[in-house]
């Protein structure tokens, strides 16, 4: 799938912590309905081979709506699936020849809290960066605040696009208007509502307002 910057206006990242077995795809097929651009699965604690079947399961469902879908932190369970991509952790723990795993077809996405480490992902070959946590966060409880100038100053550092994750919701989101950025990344703000879709037509329309306006 080739990549471009609109993808990532709305970038939704999976949680189970608000679904179980029969309710996880439907709510996934919702926030595509609902408007979602791109997806990335995150699963903290499953064998390779669980995560794998769970991808290609996602995968087939994502691709029926032309939206990137993204593998968070497997680069195995990423190709193994077929997924567009795969997003890896801070550069520093990531190793330098990541792109070259990766393969040049695919979207690579790192993350990156500082002007040096986005540079050294844009020198990686990353295709994107995230950067966050832009808020405090519930997902993430280690993450670190990116405040909004320093954002900005990333977002200025690099010609790759950004995406700012990490306590994003409908209270806070117009705060990034200006930052630069490509898009937005939600978790909880889309799903752990009861009604998935409305929420992400919400947050499309709220992201078109901040970065296409």
């Amino acid at each position: 799938m080739t990549f471009s910057r609109e993808q990532l206006l709305l970038y939704a990242i999976t949680d189970r912590r608000w679904s179980d077995k029969d309710s996880f795809f439907l709510q996934i097929e919702e926030a595509l309905r609902g408007g979602i651009t791109m997806l990335q699965l995150r699963e903290k604690n499953l064998s390779t081979d669980d995560y794998v079947d769970l991808a290609k399961r996602v995968r087939g469902l994502v691709s029926k709506y032309k939206v990137p879908f993204i593998v968070n932190d497997s680069l195995e369970a990423a190709l193994l699936s077929g997924a567009d991509g795969v997003h890896m952790g801070q550069v520093d723990n990531i190793p330098s020849d990541i792109r070259d795993k990766v393969g040049n077809d695919k979207i690579l996405g790192l993350s990156a809290g500082s002007v040096r480490e986005a540079l050294k992902a844009e020198e990686m070959g990353a295709s994107y960066i995230g950067v966050g946590a832009v808020f405090n966060t519930s997902t993430k409880g280690d993450a670190k605040r990116v405040e909004l100038p320093l954002l900005k100053e990333i977002s200025a550092s690099v010609s790759i696009p950004i995406v700012a994750i990490g306590g994003i919701n409908e209270n806070n989101i117009l705060e990034l208007e200006g930052s630069g950025i490509a898009g937005v990344s939600i978790i909880s703000a889309i799903f752990a509502q009861k009604d998935v879709f409305s929420a992400a037509a919400r947050f499309k329309a709220l992201a078109e307002k901040i970065i296409l306006n």
